[in-house]
């Protein structure tokens, strides 16, 4: 039982992957325009870049991580 439970937290594939980036930048793009509200000018735009910036790279090592676990397996 606690298998298919844990599986439930486990990306597996690259449309899973996809979909946990596309809930993650809709959730920091909606936290960009709150600081761009609070912070006006430069300052808030560059909080709005580095909430986006940070969904590309936890995306990108999504990825790495599924292909990575179909080249090596359990093993890395």
């Amino acid at each position: 039982m606690w298998k298919k439970f844990k599986r439930l937290f486990v990306i597996k594939t690259k449309f899973e992957a996809f979909l946990i980036t596309y809930a993650l930048a809709t959730g920091a793009v909606a936290r960009g325009q709150a600081y761009m509200v609070q912070y006006p000018g430069i300052g808030g735009k560059l909080l709005f870049l580095a909430a986006t910036g940070a969904v590309f790279m936890a995306g990108a090592k999504m990825l790495e991580a599924i292909e990575l676990h179909k080249a090596y397996g359990d093993d890395y």
